[in-house]
């Protein structure tokens, strides 16, 4: 038997590759992403540790109190140290904006930085900057300024020697040597100390004579640090691909029941064969025993090429980036790991194969005496799979209504997501797994809306529609794939559209704009604002604004809320701002607030115990005036308000009318905008004292760069899964072309002609993918609807409707693609070969 049934696929080769295609598929994927982690990792390891190669002792650690300067200078008095720099970074605030004052000697072994313009500072008082913090801050070299920063509490001049350049420019980094650092900003400490040993001398003796010197400062290797520092960037990656491996997992899920599938197309195909088997006294476990064989072989060819494969490319592609100029490493040879995958691609393929092979071994040997070799598919389920299956799908209802019920309240603070989230999932599971076991029942009334517009179409769209609805269970399990793929993206698709959102609500409360003028809490001078306001090329819009920090809230003589200094209060008008359309309420309307009228955050509301359309008095030191409450925010306010007023209260409260800061939009897009809005309100600010620029557009990119690479990450992990799915798509329209010989015969007999054999077959392919999208939508808008509330974050439901198009378009597209190929070679046969053929 195990003879006859390797012999019979070794003789149809192309039908062992279609039935063994996508646990290939996810062999190359599992062991691509072991290899992907390795190269990650060691690149990682090669290229971004902070501490330069040669440094052969590191002094001081977080945790510890840090060296002193006049330890640095005992480490530099010991014999054999060739280079000690001390490491140090400081805040300054200067008149124009902040700048990061690190120390780096600028030459020699232990430098990170490379002087690309002017001369490294050497003197007190000089520092070398990075190019973009010179266009921001519209310094160049030769340029003098003034700032504070360390022990220093008196502006001290700053001059511009040189321009560097650095592994990361933020757009507010200086540099200067250890010496030059820790004599302008006074520092009494340093960070950590490097040092290089001079050459020839032993690192051991230097390392004891370094201990006895500074007594009670903890002394690590240089090679310690930054194996420390790999791991830590390497544990990062380490987590992410944690979760790459969930997304993997789901993939080789997939994978199985698209085997399983093919396996019964297989077998349908044999079942003449199989009777036969029986009829000449083949046993049914002995037959069982065969196939399972059969599935074992077509597991380890596609776990063995799947390797292989990922191995090739692994090794390909960090050599072919390397020559483009590009750092990364090579991976290693994971012989455990590949081992393990394609043991793993021989028992998922066996477990696939079980359920077919007892299917299959279940043939009467009358059907030996049947003229064809495929025997009709069934239709329904059985009784047991009809009950488990409803089970499934109530456990998941009920999962998902106690996920319901843990969701956290308005005003919750103690929330934790951990049991909701486990419940989720468990509800996710259930419910795909009750659509594995009731899709055949599923296909029929999905079919019939989503294929009723082919059937309009005349008899290629009926025949199309009938090829599907006349084998559910195969339908199925093609298409709970699918389903299973566009429900995950979906879910991704509309929860990143709602963090979007959110994230957009929470930038609009805190970086409104491109740029905040502030006083560090006096007032604007009059000049500043009206300078601004000039400043129309550059600057798209000017909102000076006023704030006082302690308001309070009265009723009648009582005080409300446990604050004791009060509340701080504005009047920025939300009006002006390009942003407020962003911005969400949990009671009233923004649209109402105006003289007389204002808006409380959350927790303001909370203190005070005050809700839309309550009246109260607001007071000042000054005044007071008699206020309703327009509207509630759901969290803190703009510029992290607690009271938004009109202008006019602030008025008849005795709030002089000086501006305590302003709020510009750049005129410009793009860097070039933004570096053109800076430079017009450092001209604004001149020489005043006090007055900080801040660049609140940064802040805003990176959170949208951040929420954008999280959202495509998630939709290229997923997408594992849309290409098992479309794989078994190809495979089972490839598979179903070799078992539909005779009707396709048939059908071009009678007058059918290629054009429209292939078009039906496409059709076909696309149906598939048209009931799996339909049913994934249907299950992935409300399980991203619970994801998204189960966070606890806050974030609207979103449901971008033309990103889920295009997803249903291109899955369908994806998917009719699939069968193009074996359309193509189904159209070529003779009819009077079809007719003749017996598969």
């Amino acid at each position: 038997m195990l003879r006859t049934q390797t012999a019979a696929a070794a003789r149809r080769p192309g039908r062992l590759i279609l039935t063994g295609l996508a646990i290939l598929v996810a062999s190359f994927v599992v062991f691509g992403t072991v290899l992907v982690q390795q190269i990650t990792e060691r690149t990682v390891r090669d290229n971004l540790s902070g501490t330069p190669a040669v440094t052969d002792l590191v002094i001081g650690s977080p945790g510890v109190p840090p060296p002193t300067v006049m330890d640095v200078r005992q480490i530099r008095a010991v014999p054999g140290v060739a280079e000690a720099v001390a490491r140090v970074a400081t805040g300054v605030s200067v008149g124009e904006g902040y700048l990061n004052l690190q120390s780096d000697p600028g030459t020699g072994p232990l430098s990170t930085v490379r002087v690309i313009e002017g001369s490294y500072p050497d003197q007190p008082g000089e520092i070398a900057i990075t190019p973009r913090t010179a266009e921001r801050l519209g310094l160049s070299v030769g340029t003098t300024t003034s700032g504070t920063g360390g022990e220093l509490t008196t502006p001290a001049p700053l001059t511009v020697t040189g321009v560097v350049d650095t592994g990361a420019d933020a757009g507010y980094d200086a540099y200067a040597p250890d010496s030059a650092v820790i004599a302008w900003a006074r520092l009494t400490a340093v960070e950590r100390v490097d040092v290089r040993v001079a050459p020839g001398t032993s690192t051991s003796g230097v390392r004891q004579r370094v201990t006895a010197a500074v007594a009670g400062q903890p002394i690590r290797s240089g090679a310690e640090v930054r194996e420390a520092e790999a791991n830590a960037a390497a544990e990062e990656v380490g987590r992410l691909f944690i979760l790459v491996g969930m997304f993997v997992s789901i993939a080789v899920v997939a994978a199985a029941l698209v085997v399983t599938s093919t396996f019964r197309i297989v077998f349908a195909q044999r079942m003449r064969q199989l009777a036969l088997l029986r009829a000449v006294g083949a046993s049914r476990g002995t037959l069982v025993g065969a196939l399972i064989a059969e599935g074992a072989l077509t597991g380890l060819v596609a776990g063995v090429v799947g390797v292989a494969s990922a191995l090739t490319l692994g090794y390909a592609l960090p050599a072919i980036l390397r020559a483009t100029g590009h750092e990364v490493s090579s991976p290693g040879l994971p012989l455990a790991a590949a081992v393990t995958v394609v043991i793993g691609a021989v028992v998922i393929t066996v477990l696939a194969v079980l359920a077919p092979a007892l299917s299959a071994a279940r043939v009467s040997p009358l059907e030996a005496l049947r003229a064809a070799s495929v025997t009709a598919g069934r239709r329904g389920i059985g009784v047991l799979r009809l009950v488990f299956g409803l089970l499934l799908a109530v456990g998941a209802i009920l999962a998902a209504v106690a996920t319901i019920s843990q969701l956290p309240k308005p005003d919750q603070s103690d929330y934790d997501p951990s049991m909701p989230l486990f419940l989720l999932v468990g509800s996710g599971a259930l419910a795909f797994f009750a659509l594995v076991a009731l899709g055949p029942l599923l296909v029929r009334p999905v079919l019939a809306v989503v294929g009723w517009p082919l059937r309009q179409l005349g008899p290629l769209g009926r025949m199309s529609v009938g090829g599907i609805g006349g084998a559910p269970r195969r339908a199925a399990a093609v298409s709970v794939v699918v389903a299973l793929g566009v429900t995950l993206i979906s879910g991704v698709v509309i929860g990143g559209a709602s963090l979007q959102i959110l994230a957009d609500r929470e930038m609009a409360l805190s970086a409104p704009t491109d740029f905040e003028v502030t006083s560090n809490g006096g007032t604007l001078p009059p000049a500043v604002v009206t300078r601004a306001e000039a400043a129309r090329g550059a600057l798209a819009r000017v909102v000076p604004y006023r704030r006082v920090g302690d308001a309070t809230l009265l009723r009648g003589a009582d005080k409300l809320g446990d604050v004791e200094s009060g509340y701080p209060t504005s009047d920025l008008d939300l009006a002006a701002l390009p942003t407020t359309g962003d911005l969400d309420v949990a009671q009233g309307t923004l649209a109402d607030r105006g003289p007389g009228r204002i808006v409380l955050n959350s927790w303001v509301a909370r203190d005070a115990g005050l809700r839309a359309g309550d009246t109260v008095t607001l007071a000042v030191a000054t005044g007071t005036v008699d206020v309703r409450v327009a509207a509630v925010l759901p969290g803190d306010g703009p510029l992290h308000a607690g009271i938004l007023t009109d202008p006019a209260d602030l008025d008849r409260l005795g709030v002089p009318a000086a501006y305590t800061g302003l709020l510009a939009d750049a005129a410009g897009a793009g860097e070039d905008g933004r570096t053109a809005g800076v430079r017009a309100l450092r001209q604004a600010i001149g020489g005043s004292d006090g007055v900080g620029l801040a660049v609140l557009a940064d802040e805003r990119d990176r959170n949208d760069a951040l929420v954008r690479t999280l959202v495509w990450i998630a939709v290229g992990l997923v997408g594992l899964t849309v290409l098992i799915a479309v794989v078994g798509v190809g495979s089972t329209t490839a598979l179903s072309v070799v078992e539909r010989v005779r009707e396709s015969g048939l059908l071009r007999a009678i007058g059918l002609s290629r054009t429209g054999l292939r078009t039906m077959l496409t059709v076909e392919s696309g149906l598939y993918g048209v009931i799996g999208a339909t049913i994934g939508l249907v299950l992935g808008i409300p399980y991203a609807w619970l994801a998204v509330q189960t966070l606890g974050i806050q974030a609207p439901l979103t449901a971008p409707l033309l990103p889920l198009a295009g997803l249903f378009v291109v899955l369908v597209g994806l998917t009719a693609l699939a069968g193009v190929l074996p359309a193509r070679r189904a159209s070529r046969v003779s009819p009077v070969e079809a007719l003749g053929a017996d598969n």
